[in-house]
């Protein structure tokens, strides 16, 4: 298959080099077989993260001249403002430096210590901020969420059965619930809008805060049109304002779906919450008009939440991802589908069966990649959610062992894609290049950032 052309031209390039397999041997090992160590000079074809690795628009470089500087009230944040307003038809935007922290400031105010906090499933960040706190980050996806080969729309849904039952048995220790859209964890799996409609009445119902973990909202928004009986006819802005319309505010990374390096923003309906969420700003962050961010950045992000809204690119966007999905499907790599808006996920468990959980297959194919094209990638399972049981010693994983496969947004050409496939085949040809793996090292959370490792054999 080919995807809908670019819709843009390519103003600006950036050299790339190839390393030597001897050199990249040499890297692995001094990075503790963890490819976040690896220098990004160091890599031919970068693929960790959507996250703050678009290339902006002009219109978005233009504005980046126009930042207004100043301490407080700058001009910037204004147009942030407004543009929030227009698009999500939420009246408060708390701007900060990228999502994580406006995750922090949020369970900070909220969450205490022997909560829970549901939803459909936790990214690595958010998981991690709520454990911080004391608190059990609950998934409570759909079950078709855990099966790879379930062609299903929606496998990003939240289980209404399971959000009660979790309300039901933890009466009063629910402060809000999160949805993430689209599901990265689940495989970068859109939810429906019924679903969100139907969690949204649950959570009123109970007189519980609900909050999009929004990084990737219009992607979501773009699956609804496509797949959602009665969308077909709306707009990409009109699906977002009835999506936005059933939360009492988000989170936001706003380095994928807003289209810039930096940023992050909450928005909110709640007076009184925002007031809480400020006062804690201005001690870790920086003052309420800026969160951390300089003018330029705000100005950047306002123009480029509009931009994401266009349909030509959300067409070639997803379109990208699934020519890649669907390459590599061809020749054997057992991915899971349907694919998602931002990434592709290759199902770890099975490519590298030969390698049980706590020796983290995914990690090994990640590894391979690095190794034989200089390829970087991430691994979404036991290294980045596994452990023990503490009593036991027994090992917990996660029920998704996967490799992400991230698509900077704007950024590589078709002829990119296909070498990823090209380094995929060798793989397939040869799987014993997939060797399992050992922690020799580890931080108490978020481990896969820096975690070192061994290769057992």
């Amino acid at each position: 298959m080919n995807y809908p052309p670019e819709p843009f031209r390519i103003k600006v390039v950036e050299p790339l080099q190839h390393v030597s397999r001897t050199e990249r041997e040499h890297l692995l090992k001094k990075a503790g077989f963890n490819i976040f160590n690896i220098p990004a000079e160091k890599i031919y074809i970068d693929l960790l993260t959507d996250s703050g690795t678009s290339a902006m628009s002009d219109n978005q470089w233009a504005g980046m001249m126009l930042g207004d500087e100043s301490y407080a009230q700058a001009r910037n944040f204004f147009h942030l403002q407004q543009t929030v307003q227009d698009i999500f038809d939420i009246p408060i935007v708390i701007p900060t430096h990228q999502g994580r922290a406006a995750e922090h400031l949020l369970f900070s105010v909220l969450v205490k210590p022997g909560d829970v906090v549901p939803n459909n499933i936790h990214f690595d960040t958010t998981r991690a901020n709520v454990e911080y706190l004391g608190a059990q980050a609950l998934d409570c996806a759909v079950e078709t969420a855990y099966d790879p080969d379930a062609p299903l729309p929606f496998k990003g849904n939240m289980d209404p059965q399971k959000l009660l039952d979790a309300i039901r048995r933890n009466k009063g220790k629910v402060p809000l619930v999160m949805m993430t859209i689209t599901n990265n964890s689940g495989g970068g799996q859109p939810v429906s809008m019924e679903n969100i409609r139907t969690i949204s009445t649950i959570c009123r119902e109970h007189r519980i805060p609900f909050f999009f973990d929004a990084a990737r909202f219009a992607e979501n928004a773009f699956f609804i049109q496509q797949r959602e009986a009665g969308y077909q006819d709306k707009s990409i802005a009109e699906i977002v304002r009835e999506m936005f319309s059933y939360v009492d505010g988000f989170t936001m990374s706003a380095k994928k779906d807003a289209l810039v390096n930096i940023g992050g923003m909450i928005g909110l309906r709640d007076e009184t919450l925002a007031r809480k969420i400020k006062e804690l700003l201005i001690l870790k962050e920086g003052f309420p008009t800026y969160g951390g961010l300089a003018g330029r950045d705000l100005e950047a992000m306002a123009r480029g939440l509009r931009e994401v809204l266009n349909p030509e690119y959300l067409n070639y966007r997803v379109g990208q991802v699934a020519y890649l999905g669907e390459r590599l499907r061809e020749i054997g790599v057992p991915m899971l589908v349907p694919f998602g808006g931002h990434a592709v996920y290759v199902n770890a468990k099975e490519l590298a069966s030969h390698i049980p959980p706590e020796q983290f297959p995914g990690q090994a194919i990640v590894i391979a990649l690095y190794r034989l094209g200089a390829i970087r990638a991430v691994e979404i399972g036991s290294l980045m959610f596994g452990k023990r049981d503490a009593s036991t010693g027994k090992w917990i994983g996660p029920r998704l062992e996967l490799v992400r496969l991230a698509i900077p947004r704007r950024v590589y050409t078709q002829a990119h894609l296909d070498y990823v496939v090209e380094t995929f085949r060798q793989i397939i040809e040869d799987t014993s290049i997939l060797k399992p793996l050992k922690i020799v090292e580890e931080p108490p959370f978020l481990r896969h950032f820096t975690a070192k490792l061994e290769e057992l054999r």
